[in-house]
């Protein structure tokens, strides 16, 4: 028996293609949040940068999120052997090798 994980793929491209603007109707609907003032204040503030209205800002971020998500998610179907074998790699990554460590030793570019 395979085992698999739940999400499916086309389900996700799907309905990130419809919050990517593939939808066909123009109804429009309302969502209420309730907020702390600091966080409306931050968006607010966001939104005025870029020149778009509160609406725009939350929706644009909102359905990039969404996309993104959708997008993440993956069907995998593998037999038993095969399932042991990827949940082992992922469980025992191999040893860091030396462009790795050579990396890890480097100052981040923000920190000079």
């Amino acid at each position: 028996m395979a085992k698999t994980r739940v999400a499916s793929a086309k389900s996700a491209r799907r309905s990130a293609a419809a919050a990517a603007g593939g939808a066909t109707s123009d109804a429009k609907g309302s969502i209420n949040l309730r907020i702390e003032t600091g966080t409306r204040q931050l968006i607010d503030d966001a939104a005025a940068v870029l020149g778009k209205t509160r609406t725009e800002f939350m929706v644009e971020s909102a359905r990039r999120q969404a996309v993104d998500v959708l997008l993440d998610q993956r069907l995998f179907t593998l037999d038993p052997q095969r399932y042991d074998a990827f949940m082992q790699a992922l469980d025992n990554p191999p040893a860091p090798g030396p462009k790795l460590k050579a990396l890890l030793r480097r100052v981040p570019a923000w920190r000079t």
